[in-house]
């Protein structure tokens, strides 16, 4: 048993006792000995016995211990029992004093009431006066006795042993003073520390009731994947992606949680917490939890945490939005799009054959017709492929059809058919990508992402430049990369650079043509896939696009070792 420890339990031992049992225990030391000696003296000090001095001195600490015991201390004031002590001293006058010539060293023993009266914190000032005149008074008589030539133990026994207990009572009153203060200053910080407690407590209430409100699934989660909070809306999540009959973190069935096409499972490691664990930070990731009529579209999002010790990668907080009302919406607006495109489209043939028909076919058009006939038939065709371009935004959510596909042949194919824009434009193509390279992909539909971002990064590189398309496999898929070095966009554009419609101020004012579609077609396509598409760029520096797809069919997704994390 460790010291502190057991001081702690006798300190509680001794506050647990009455102010009688107080009393009785700080005189019981000095008690004991004073009883050994009178037990001891018939024997070894027959003459004492004889001496009323010795007697007297036995009789007052015996009455002493008795009024420890028998006097209502409790009813007194505190330092009332301080006269234990004091009176101590003069039992002790008796004691030593009768037996001085047999027993000399008994004026130690004024050390114990000493040590009470300096202890006990009270009558600071006449305590000390007493830990030196108690001791001297004591001694003092055997000075008398020897003068007018008192021995150098009557006066080491005078001065020297009184001067000790009172440098001995100084230090006790100053390691008292001490350890009060810093009891006091423990008990303000425990103070401070319930304080903080109960304040944490209210905000924990407080933000618990205010995650469990809200409408938005929550999780939070440590570096190593662990979960940090978890609200009740993502468990309801959670809930809607057990398959039916499972068991919550089941193992043996998958979860329901599938990709843009609602029937492709998504992998266990591009699950979004499982993204998130892994340093990245994403918006918008749109996931389908559950199956059949119940299924739902879930929008996540993921931040993640800095360590406060070396700003490292602290966890992550994830987010998950119900949108099947905005996927719904945005589907009847495509479709709707779709219909009034496809209504656009033979008219606008129908203008566009009978402009060709007037300016070819009669050679004697005045300059100022032919003129605007040729600006109507210009418009006409900028009609035209914006048309196109809503159709095939419509027709890319659609579902894909997958088959093993050579990526390394469809990344040839774009880099043939870009070559005679890159030449016009001044800017270099190169690819490095290895061959073959399987994937599960729809070749149709992903050639023309490829064709969409290898034309863009050729068209947003003015005045010339580099355009190279690598790729490489990484563990179960297959990443593409293309990237120019052309004008480059800040972060908030590359954020928005997949919102349809959306164009940057360098491209506006750059006058460089577009509708602002091909990159939101390209990032639809990559989803139905399975995959996903990222942005990085610097203005001025050029832009990075980076497409990861699956080198297989889509992997079984069955572990669910964490499923809050999924």
């Amino acid at each position: 048993m460790s010291e502190q420890p057991f001081f702690r339990a006798a300190a509680r031992f001794f506050r647990k006792l009455t102010p009688r049992a107080r009393l009785a225990v700080c005189e019981l030391p000095l008690t004991l000995i004073i009883a050994g000696l009178a037990i001891a003296a018939p024997t070894l000090w027959p003459g004492l016995t004889q001496n009323w001095l010795f007697v007297t001195g036995l009789f007052l600490h015996g009455i002493l211990f008795l009024g420890c015991l028998l006097v209502p201390w409790e009813r007194l004031s505190p330092s009332a029992g301080l006269a234990i002590p004091v009176l101590d001293f003069v039992a002790l006058w008796f004691t030593r004093n009768g037996a001085l010539s047999a027993i000399p060293g008994l004026i130690t023993l004024a050390i114990f009431p000493v040590i009470w009266l300096s202890a006990s914190g009270m009558l600071s000032k006449t305590s000390l006066v007493l830990s030196f005149a108690g001791p001297f008074l004591i001694a003092f008589p055997s000075v008398v006795s020897h003068l007018p030539r008192p021995t150098s133990s009557d006066v080491s026994s005078a001065l020297l042993l009184p001067l000790m207990m009172f440098a001995m009572a100084v230090s006790i009153r100053l390691a008292g003073a001490n350890a009060r203060l810093q009891q006091r200053r423990v008990s303000q910080r425990d103070q401070a520390l319930r304080q903080l407690l109960a304040e944490s407590r209210e905000r924990e209430t407080l933000l618990k009731t205010i995650l469990d409100t809200i409408d938005v699934g929550i999780v939070a989660v440590d570096s190593k994947g662990e979960t940090l909070l978890i609200n009740n809306q993502q468990r309801a999540f959670l809930r809607m992606a057990l398959p039916a009959g499972g068991s919550h973190g089941s193992e043996e069935e998958a979860p329901l949680v599938f990709g843009q096409d609602r029937r492709t499972p998504v992998p266990f490691e591009k699950g979004p917490v499982r993204r998130a664990v892994q340093g990245e930070t994403f918006s918008d990731y749109l996931l389908w939890f559950g199956a059949g009529t119940e299924q739902r579209a879930i929008s996540t999002a993921a931040r993640g945490m800095k360590n406060d010790n070396d700003d490292g990668f602290g966890g992550a907080v994830i987010v998950f939005k119900d949108v099947t009302d905005v996927v719904d919406a945005l589907a009847a607006k495509d479709e709707l799009v779709a219909n009034v495109s496809h209504e656009f489209g033979s008219p606008l043939t129908s203008i566009l054959g009978n402009l060709d028909l007037v300016l070819r076919g009669d050679p004697e058009l005045r300059p100022a017709t032919r003129s605007g006939l040729e600006i109507a038939e210009r418009n006409a065709e900028r009609l035209r492929a914006l048309v196109e371009d809503l159709l095939l935004s419509a027709a890319a959510v659609e579902s894909v059809h997958l088959r093993r596909t050579d990526l390394a042949g469809l990344v040839e194919n774009s880099v043939v058919s870009a070559r005679a824009q890159a030449d016009a434009a001044h800017v270099g193509l190169v690819a490095d990508v290895p061959a073959p390279l399987w994937a599960n992909a729809d070749p149709l539909r992903l050639g023309q992402a490829l064709d969409n971002l290898v034309s863009n990064a050729i068209k947003y590189s003015p005045g010339g430049g580099l355009v190279t398309i690598k790729a490489e496999r990484n563990d179960g898929w297959v990443q593409l990369e293309v990237k120019d070095t052309g004008m480059g966009m800040t972060s908030d554009e590359s954020a928005r650079i997949f919102t349809r419609f959306f164009r940057t101020n360098a491209a506006r004012q750059a006058a460089i043509p577009g509708v602002g579609l091909g990159l939101s077609i390209t990032k639809s396509i990559v989803e139905r896939h399975g995959g996903s598409i990222s942005c990085s760029s610097k203005p001025g520096s050029g832009t990075t696009f980076t497409v990861a797809l699956p080198t297989g069919p889509p992997q079984d997704a069955s572990r669910t070792d964490a499923p809050a994390l999924y």
